[in-house]
C-alpha cells in the first residue's frame, strides 16, 4: 500500500483508518500497511506510546531556544532553507520544520494561516518528535531509520495527527556523518503531493552541499592558520588534524589517511601503516608529529592562547593546558604582538604606563618562565621563541580583512575583560570597535542576530535597530530582538 501513488488523498485517507483501525484492534486489515509504518508502529508501541496521546512533549522553553539555534551547525544554513522551502510552504498551506539529531523542533515557519492549527497539536519549536516521544511521524521515524520518509494521515500512530501529512529527510554532517537534524514539511492531508518527499530530499542535500562547502573553507583556514605548527617540524613527518581527526595537511605530502581515530586525552596514535605519531593539542585541532630521535630535530614549540570572553585566559603550550592569571596573560599578550621582542622599560610602559617599573616586570617575566619554561620566553630582550597562534589577533586580522563571520567566530568576548593595562585597553578597545563596524556594515541579517546573542553585541541598541529592519516581518526571531530591544530601551 502506497501512499505516493494515490490520486486522491481523502479517499487513501480513509483507507488508511480502516487499516489503523484494525491493526490496532488485531483485526484482518483491508490492506497491509507499508513495512516502514508498520515497523515504526513496532518500535512505538514497543516504547509505549498511547495511539490517544494528544501532544508531544515539551523539553525546551521559548527562552532556551536562541542560544541552542545559534550554536547548532544548521543554523548555518537556515537562509538556504528559508530561501528554498518556505515560500513553497505558504503557498502550499504547509509549515517547515527543521529539529536537532534528538528530534527536538528548533525552527518552523511557513503559512501563516496554519501556524495556529500546528500549535493545537503541538508542532512547535521546543517539542520533540522522536518515535518514543510521539509515535510514527515523519521527523521521528527520519531519524530513526535514517532515511527520507513520507507519513500520511492515518500511517501517524497518534490520531490527533491523522488530519496531517509530513514528509521528511535526515541532513548530515559532511565531516562525520552524523545526523544532525531532520527537515520536514507537513500540511493537513489534503495538501498531499508526491513531490514533498522529493522537496524534502532535494533540500537536505543542498543543505549538505552546503556545509560541505563550509567545511572546506574552515579546513583551508585552519590550515593557513596553523601551517607554522608545521613547518616547524623543520622537515620531520608530520600533520594538521581537525578536532575530529581529519588529516587538513601533512608532510611528506600524500603520505596521511584522510582521518586519524584519536582518542580523548591521547598524547600517542598509531596510524594505519604502523607509524606512531606524537600528538599535540592545538587552540584549533591537532599537530600530529614522529617521536624525536635528536635534539638537533627538535621542532619549535607550538604556543596557542585564548584570551577573549569572560571564561579567563587560556593557554596551550604543545598540548599542555598552561595555568595563568591575568597578569602572565597580560603579558603573553603585549609579547604576542610584539615578535621581535620588547626591553623590560618598553614592557613596564606598556602594562603599567608611565608609572611602570622595570623591576616589576623582570620578577613577573621569571615567574612566567617557570611556567612556560626558558626556551620558550627568551631573554635580551624578552620574546617568545615558539610558534604563537591567538584568537585576538585572528580576531584583528579578519576584522582587517573585512571577514565579519571569521570576526565573529574568532572572538569569544572582550579581550581580558579584567586587565587594565594601558596597551590591553587600547587593543580591547579598537577589537571591540572593529567588530562591531565590520558586523554592522555586513548588513547580513544572520551575522547581524548571531552578533545580538554576542557578549559585545547584546546590550547594543543600534544592532537591534538595524537586525529588526533587516528581518521579515514573519521571521521568528524577532520576537526575542524585540522584547530585548524594549529592555534596552527601558534601561537606557
Amino acid at each position: 500500500m502506497t501512499t505516493q501513488g494515490a490520486h486522491d488523498p481523502v479517499a487513501h485517507a480513509h483507507l488508511l483508518h480502516r487499516v489503523f483501525d484494525a491493526v490496532l484492534a488485531g483485526d484482518r486489515a483491508p490492506a497491509a500497511p507499508r513495512s516502514l509504518v508498520s515497523e515504526s508502529w513496532r518500535r512505538s508501541l514497543a516504547a509505549h506510546i498511547d495511539p490517544d496521546k494528544r501532544t508531544p512533549p515539551v523539553v525546551l522553553q521559548d527562552a532556551d531556544l536562541p542560544e541552542l539555534r545559534t550554536a547548532h551547525p544548521l543554523n548555518a544554513v537556515m537562509p538556504l532553507l528559508r530561501s528554498t522551502l518556505v515560500s513553497i510552504a505558504d503557498e502550499a498551506m504547509h509549515v517547515m520544520l527543521v529539529t536537532d539529531a534528538d528530534g527536538t523542533i528548533l525552527w518552523r515557519e511557513g503559512a501563516a494561516r496554519l501556524l495556529s492549527s500546528a500549535d493545537e497539536v503541538g508542532l512547535q519549536p521546543g517539542t520533540r518528535w522522536t518515535e518514543d516521544a510521539i509515535g510514527t511521524n515523519a521527523m521521528g521515524t527520519t531519524l530513526a531509520v535514517d532515511a527520507p520518509v513520507t507519513i500520511h494521515s492515518a500511517e501517524h500512530l497518534v490520531r490527533t495527527y491523522h488530519a496531517w501529512t509530513c514528509a521528511a529527510a535526515p541532513v548530515h554532517d559532511p565531516d562525520t556523518g552524523a545526523i544532525l537534524g531532520a527537515i520536514d514539511i507537513s500540511g493537513p492531508l489534503h495538501t498531499v503531493h508526491p513531490a514533498m518527499k522529493q522537496l524534502v530530499v532535494a533540500t537536505a542535500q543542498l543543505a549538505e552541499n552546503q556545509l560541505r562547502v563550509r567545511l572546506a573553507i574552515e579546513d583551508e583556514r585552519l590550515r593557513v592558520r596553523n601551517m607554522p605548527h608545521l613547518a616547524g617540524l623543520r622537515g620531520c613527518p608530520g600533520a594538521l588534524v581537525s578536532d575530529t581527526g581529519r588529516v587538513v595537511a601533512g608532510e611528506p605530502y600524500g603520505e596521511w589517511p584522510e582521518r586519524v581515530a584519536l582518542r580523548p586525552d591521547a598524547d600517542r596514535v598509531v596510524l594505519d601503516d604502523g607509524r606512531e605519531m606524537v600528538v599535540e593539542q592545538l587552540a584549533e585541532g591537532f599537530l600530529l608529529r614522529a617521536p624525536q630521535t635528536s635534539a638537533r630535530a627538535a621542532p619549535r614549540s607550538a604556543l596557542s592562547l585564548r584570551f577573549t570572553g569572560e571564561g579567563g585566559p587560556s593557554a596551550v603550550l604543545d598540548g599542555r593546558s598552561i595555568p595563568l592569571t591575568l597578569r602572565p596573560a597580560e603579558l603573553l599578550t603585549a609579547l604576542a604582538l610584539h615578535p621581535d621582542g620588547l626591553t623590560a622599560e618598553q614592557l613596564a610602559l606598556l602594562l603599567y604606563g608611565d608609572e611602570g617599573n622595570p623591576t616589576t616586570v623582570r620578577g613577573e617575566v621569571l615567574r612566567l618562565r617557570s611556567l612556560i619554561g626558558a626556551d620558550v620566553l627568551r631573554t635580551r630582550p624578552y620574546r617568545l621563541a615558539a610558534t604563537v597562534d591567538t584568537d585576538f589577533q585572528a580576531l584583528a586580522r579578519a576584522i582587517r580583512d573585512g571577514r565579519p563571520a571569521d570576526a565573529l567566530r574568532a572572538c569569544a568576548g572582550a579581550l581580558l575583560p579584567r586587565s587594565d593595562a594601558p596597551a590591553i585597553r587600547e587593543l580591547r578597545d579598537e577589537l571591540e570597535v572593529g567588530l562591531r563596524g565590520v558586523v554592522l556594515e555586513s548588513d547580513d541579517p544572520d551575522l547581524l542576530a548571531e552578533f545580538a546573542a554576542h557578549p559585545l553585541g547584546r546590550e547594543d541598541l543600534e544592532v537591534h535597530d538595524r537586525l529588526l529592519d533587516l528581518l521579515p516581518a514573519s521571521d521568528p526571531r524577532r520576537g526575542t530582538l524585540a522584547a530585548r530591544r524594549a529592555r534596552l530601551v527601558a534601561e537606557g
